[in-house]
Parts: structure tokens; C-alpha cells; sequence
């Protein structure tokens, strides 16, 4: 047990203290526990690729992070869903398809290969680097391939980053609801960690809805990367899969509703996932590097930002519509 767990030790113990300070800060200052836990995970970036830590932060921001999400399932209630409707799935699959196209059109003008355009936005519409990744990894093969991933994984980082400490602010001066701010979270932040910090630093009910609409995008992952890969002839045919923690996250969604766990345990297991996700949310500040995030070309910068403020307008468009 003791040569299994120790090259995780180091990285594991630097974000789980960096999550207790956060959470100390959180209680006695009264900010986000999530934006606290990223600024000070920032701090230890020259830790990150240190042998002692590089595998637990990269095990606490990934894999810790997923188990987090999925326990997530727990807190979503039928209430919640009803609030929200049936009308935004459809919605969100509007979204990924017209943001995967604006990727297209921007690699376009731009002059750039339309598996970047596929590559950059499929990764805006669904889940940031994760999703970049994935698509990455069922494109044709070049010799700038990984060149382009590794550009696309820092710029998505960098706005999802920037998006979680700005639009909860925007969408609050909008004078949205809980609901309709926790929608917008989960429809427009790039990556999964980012929309839990942002949802749940507006409260508790955003975070859940947040969480919800962000596992929709999540779920078309499958599909996005099949119509990438029939884009491509030469493209490698995969078997494509459905996320674990996308699956956890039902299955717990479903044992809350139908009572099947008890009140004890259900509040233990909330507060693990609590835990989960602020240490998640420490290790990936730990990852962030500025020094690498303001390298990024700015012809590729320019697309992923274009593509993110489409998302985020027809996104605040299609919800202010509803309210009017």
C-alpha cells in the first residue's frame, strides 16, 4: 500500500493543505473558497513539476477531481431539473454545434488548418482541454498536431481561468437568478473544475445547476468526436466511451432521488465531494503556469477568444430571451 500511494504523497499533501488554507481564508474573509484555492495554488507553480508532487497534483486535478463531479450527482435534486426545464438540452446541443462551426470559420480566416478550427472549437464547446485532448486524439496525424494541442489546452486553461473569476460578476450585474446564472456557468466555462468553482461562488444552487448543464456538454463529447473523426478520411477510427464520472453522476443522481441513501451518509459523501473539488481546484492552480499561458501565438489566441465570447453571447442571448 505504501509503494502504491507514495509517488501521489507529495503532490496530494501540497493541495490538500493548500485546500485547507483556502478554506480557512473562505470562512474568515468571506471570499470564494474556489478563488482562493486557485490564487494560492498559482503560488506553488514552481512546485508542479517537481518529482515529489508532479504525479499527486496531476492525480488531484484530474482524477480527484472527476470523483468530486460525480458525487456531485448527489445534490441534484428533481427540483433542480424542473427549474431548469427540458428546453436547455436542446439548447446546449445548439451550442456545441454552432461554436464547433465558429471554430471552423475562424481557422478559416485566420489561414489555419480546419482540424485546428475542429480541434479549438470542440474544445470551447465541450470541456476545455479534456476535450482537447480527446479530439486530438482521433484528428490525422501532422507534425504540428501536438504543437496545436499543447496551444489549445494552455489558451482554454487560460480563459477558463479568467471566465471563472469574471462571469459570476457578469452574470450577477445582469441582475440572473441563481438558475439562470448557474445555467450560463455550465453552458460557457471551458473546463469542469472552473465551472464548479464559478457556480458554487455564487451559491449552492448555481453550483449544482452549473455542474448539471456542464455534464450535458460533457455528454456530447462522444458525438463531437465522431463528427470529427468522419471530417477526416484519414482520421484513426476509436471506439468512442462515455466519461465515468459522467455515469457516477447519474447513478448518484438517481439513488438521491429515489432515498435509497440515507441523511448521515448523504452528508458525509457531500462533504467529501466538497473536499474533492476545493483540493482539485488547489492542484489545478498549481498546474497553471503564467510564464507558458502568455506564449500562446496570437493568431490561436484570437480564435479561442473569439470562439469563447460567441459562446458566451448566444449563451446570455438564448437566456435572455427566455426571461423577457
Amino acid at each position: 500500500m505504501k509503494s502504491w500511494i507514495e509517488p501521489y504523497f507529495g503532490g496530494l499533501l501540497l493541495a490538500t493543505v493548500i485546500a485547507a488554507s483556502a478554506t480557512f481564508m473562505s470562512e474568515h474573509y468571506g471570499a470564494p473558497v474556489m478563488l482562493f484555492a486557485l490564487l494560492i495554488g498559482i503560488a506553488f507553480h514552481f512546485l508542479s513539476e517537481q518529482e515529489s508532487c508532479a504525479a499527486g497534483i496531476d492525480f488531484a486535478a484530474k482524477t480527484l477531481l472527476r470523483f468530486g463531479v460525480g458525487l456531485l450527482g448527489l445534490r441534484l435534486g428533481l427540483a433542480e431539473v424542473t427549474s431548469l426545464g427540458f428546453g436547455p438540452v436542446a439548447a446546449i446541443i445548439g451550442f456545441v454545434l454552432a461554436t464547433l462551426a465558429c471554430g471552423a470559420l475562424m481557422s478559416y480566416l485566420f489561414g489555419r488548418r480546419l482540424a485546428f478550427g475542429m480541434l479549438a472549437g470542440g474544445s470551447v464547446a465541450i470541456c476545455g482541454a479534456s476535450a482537447a485532448l480527446a479530439i486530438a486524439s482521433v484528428l490525422p496525424p501532422h507534425k504540428d498536431r501536438e504543437q496545436d494541442t499543447l496551444f489549445v489546452v494552455i489558451g482554454v486553461t487560460a480563459l477558463s481561468t479568467i471566465a471563472m473569476i469574471t462571469y459570476p460578476i457578469l452574470f450577477q450585474s445582469l441582475g440572473l437568478s441563481a438558475v439562470q446564472s448557474g445555467f450560463l456557468v455550465g453552458a460557457t466555462i471551458h473546463d469542469v473544475a472552473q465551472v464548479v468553482g464559478a457556480g458554487y461562488s455564487i451559491s449552492d444552487e448555481a453550483g449544482v445547476i452549473a455542474t448539471y448543464v456542464k455534464i450535458l456538454r460533457v455528454a456530447l463529447l462522444p458525438v463531437v468526436m465522431l463528427v470529427v473523426m468522419l471530417s477526416f478520411r484519414g482520421a484513426q477510427q476509436q471506439r468512442l466511451s462515455v466519461p465515468w464520472f459522467l455515469v457516477m453522476f447519474a447513478v448518484c443522481a438517481v439513488a438521491a432521488n429515489s432515498g435509497v441513501v440515507p441523511t448521515a451518509p448523504m452528508a458525509m459523501l457531500n462533504e467529501v465531494s466538497r473536499w474533492c473539488l476545493v483540493i482539485a481546484i488547489s492542484a489545478l492552480g498549481v498546474k497553471t503556469s503564467l510564464g507558458r499561458i502568455i506564449k500562446v501565438k496570437a493568431s490561436y489566441s484570437i480564435i479561442l477568444i473569439v470562439e469563447t465570447i460567441f459562446l458566451l453571447m448566444i449563451a446570455i442571448g438564448y437566456t435572455v430571451y427566455l426571461a423577457a
